[in-house]
């Protein structure tokens, strides 16, 4: 009979496949996986506030390229284009933050709710604000009122795109359920 060793584990150390077994991923939370795309695009327009994009750098990148596109492009042309270019980009940053904030706002739930629609728009028109407030601090760019109502219209373009997107959705599968209980002739 084998001397007794109170002080050792009477239980063998277990195997790898036993360990691996019992043994599962860490998951992301549900927040997380739902918020992260907001935080980055948020992180985005905050450095499309900076210095590095305002009106006197991003046209050294436009120029080149409307001018090869159009070699007869005047001055004041340009400077319409460039300025269309820059306002349309207002629009576009908001609508995109906007779907991102509705998906966080909803998180893993299913559907449109007018009160997560409304949530989303909000956020998004805050942090337009936020986001002038902050060029107004950066020497080469101001602070614009106008800017600010841009973005809003983008967020509030892409809350009725998203609607719709959902109502036609919910027409759609309803008409699919109504022809599916429907008697087959």
């Amino acid at each position: 009979m084998p001397e007794l060793q109170p002080w050792r584990n009477p239980r063998p150390a277990p195997h790898l496949p036993e360990i691996q077994a019992r043994w599962r991923a860490p998951r992301v939370p549900a927040w997380l996986r739902a918020w992260w795309p907001v935080v980055l695009w948020a992180c985005f327009i905050f450095a499309m506030s900076t210095d590095t994009f305002s009106s006197e750098h991003t046209r050294w990148v436009f120029e080149p390229i409307l001018r090869w596109l159009d070699p007869s492009l005047t001055a004041n042309q340009f400077e319409l284009l460039h300025h269309l270019i820059r306002k349309c980009a207002h629009f576009t940053e908001y609508f995109i933050f906007y779907l991102l904030l509705y998906r966080g706002v909803r998180g893993d739930r299913k559907g449109w709710r007018w009160t997560w629609g409304i949530a989303a728009f909000f956020c998004a028109t805050g942090y337009s604000v936020l986001d002038e407030i902050h060029q107004a601090f950066v020497a080469s760019r101001t602070a614009s009122a106008y800017d600010s109502l841009l973005d809003s219209i983008g967020a509030f373009a892409a809350l009725g795109v998203l609607w719709i997107w959902f109502r036609w959705r919910q027409s759609a599968n309803e008409a699919e359920i109504a022809a599916s209980k429907a008697p087959s002739a």
